[in-house]
């Protein structure tokens, strides 16, 4: 039997036209390529088409490159090819609110996400020692309005000593400015402890218990320069009822932000997740 080591996936998006799927698969069986699992959309707003093919097996895909580069050209095609095999280096960030960062680091280790995470960045240094217990390296980078520009190139500088894939805010309560957005664009993951676009900014589960909510959630999205607003990858709700405090509100919503993240970072993993404009193709 083929090891999934020599499993692929391939995944491209292109303007939509007649012919996408049978060039592609028509491609593979030409190379005696197994597809394995295959999802695509077609999207009549934007008018582009998205593609994620699960091929096997084959021990490299060099052979591949040329027949892909004039499908790519002829298709004005934008693809790429992984192994599954290959685990993403993702970088967490956090500050004092901790069961985000504990939920990923516990799922890595259980192999529930297949990533590597060989650093976490964070503003505090409250849980080093967690770090420590994962025996993953912690980087304190106190930050402030006046040292904000100098803190981000210190964390660009270990993305690219690190070749980090992915930055994950794992509730990272600070406002990254726009070059740190531009530099990492489409790469970066942010958990929201709201539903959004309602209940922005600070205190979100206050603002949702002033107006009586009966449920919450939260929402993992692509990090822009507009706060809060980036491409939603995922939403999950919690009920909730007018008996409950903020402070109910609070412990419901954060055990949905683990999960709602945790999920947007595994689905990111398998590649799943197409940016497509302001909006996300998401094969879950």
């Amino acid at each position: 039997m083929a090891s999934k080591a020599n499993d692929h996936y391939l995944t491209l998006s292109c303007p939509d036209k007649p012919g996408i799927v049978h060039a592609v698969t028509g491609l593979l069986a030409k190379h005696e390529l197994n597809i394995l699992d295959l999802q695509q959309f077609s999207d009549p707003t934007s008018e582009k088409f998205f593609m994620r093919v699960h091929f096997g097996h084959a021990a490299d895909t060099e052979h591949l490159k040329p027949s892909l580069a004039e499908l790519a050209e002829s298709m004005k095609m934008d693809y790429n090819i992984r192994p599954v095999s290959a685990k993403p280096r993702v970088l967490i960030m956090v500050s004092k609110i901790g069961h985000c960062l504990n939920d990923l680091l516990f799922r890595q280790k259980n192999k529930q996400l297949q990533v590597e995470i060989p650093l976490i960045v964070s503003n505090h240094p409250d849980f080093e020692p967690l770090a420590q217990n994962y025996n993953i390296p912690f980087h304190h980078l106190p930050v402030n309005k006046d040292t904000k520009l100098e803190q981000e190139k210190q964390i660009l500088d270990l993305v690219k000593e690190n070749n980090i894939d992915l930055i994950v805010l794992a509730r990272y309560m600070q406002v990254l400015t726009p070059g740190l957005c531009s530099a990492m664009s489409g790469k970066i993951i942010n958990i929201h402890h709201s539903f959004l676009p309602s209940f922005k900014g600070a205190k979100p589960y206050h603002q949702a218990y002033e107006r009586g909510v009966k449920i919450t959630g939260a929402t993992a999205h692509f990090v822009t320069a507009d706060l809060d607003e980036g491409p939603i990858i995922e939403q999950r709700i919690a009920r909730v009822n007018h008996a409950m405090s903020p402070k109910d509100l609070v412990e419901e919503g954060s055990n949905v932000e683990a999960q709602v993240l945790a999920a947007a970072v595994k689905w990111w993993s398998e590649e799943k997740v197409f940016l497509n404009g302001t909006k996300t193709v998401v094969f879950n």
